[in-house]
């Protein structure tokens, strides 16, 4: 059973930085594709930031230019670095596996983005 574990959020001023880490349980997870997914209170799930095995990322619209993905293999653990964090970016954060990868969710981070 895969487990994923995230942690690094909290509560951050606009245009504040905040990096979230999170740790995929069993090694076959180092061959997969990986997201970060967010879900604001009242709206759906939504996938906000890929990366594959080999490195190639995408963002959605909403991100790009402000979050980069990253991930440590070795370490089974992927990166989401934030930056000029928007009130609109106040959401629990989730990361999981992509398409066919998409095991149990973990219990996410929060994110609240407030002064």
């Amino acid at each position: 059973q895969v487990q994923f574990v995230e942690s690094g959020g909290g509560l951050v001023q606009p245009g504040g930085s905040l990096r979230l880490s999170c740790v995929a349980s069993g090694s076959t997870f180092r061959f997969a594709d990986m997201g970060w997914y967010r879900q604001a209170p009242g709206k759906q799930r939504d996938m906000i930031a890929g990366i594959t095995r080999g490195g190639i990322t995408n963002y959605a619209d909403p991100v790009k230019g402000r979050f980069t993905i990253s991930r440590d293999i070795a370490k089974n653990t992927v990166y989401l670095q934030m930056v000029s964090l928007k009130p609109e970016d106040t959401a629990v954060y989730y990361c999981n596996g992509l398409g066919t990868w998409v095991r149990s969710w973990g219990q996410g981070t929060q994110v609240t983005v407030s002064a």
